[in-house]
């Protein structure tokens, strides 16, 4: 079974965007492609931050109800340790990143995962730490 951890960059672009150029629509129906065979991974750091910033009492409630039918795969110690190495690599090769981007990588890695994002830094990231990306179709 193919497992997609998909990084927040990806969600934002699906739920805020009403009109879509083409190239969006594609990343949107991958996305759903991954839904519906059930390949897509969600992470609770990944949760917290789509459900960040919407201020909006019924919006926050129903994104969350519809994001409720993604259990949260379980981050384990291990990797927090493998993303604190990661960070620590990237950074020794003068690559920064965001502490959550070095733990999604860490638990993709960590579990035969690829990552679904739309965020440049994860290319970065690729140069020096072993982390597969998912092709945008």
């Amino acid at each position: 079974m193919k497992r997609v951890l998909v990084d927040t960059s990806v969600w934002s672009l699906a739920l805020r965007k009403k009109d879509a150029a083409e190239s969006e629509q594609r990343i949107i129906a991958q996305l759903s492609k991954l839904v519906l065979d059930l390949d897509l991974v969600m992470i609770g750091l990944v949760r917290q931050e789509i459900l960040s910033g919407i201020s909006d009492q019924k919006k926050f409630t129903i994104l969350r109800e519809r994001l409720s039918i993604f259990e949260d795969f379980p981050i384990t110690t291990h990797d927090y340790e493998v993303a604190a190495q990661f960070f620590n690599e990237c950074r020794n090769h003068g690559i920064q990143g965001s502490h959550i981007d070095f733990l999604i990588c860490a638990v993709a890695a960590n579990h035969d995962m690829s990552i679904f994002t739309l965020d440049q830094d994860f290319h970065n990231y690729q140069e020096y730490i072993k982390i597969r990306l998912e092709k945008i179709a």
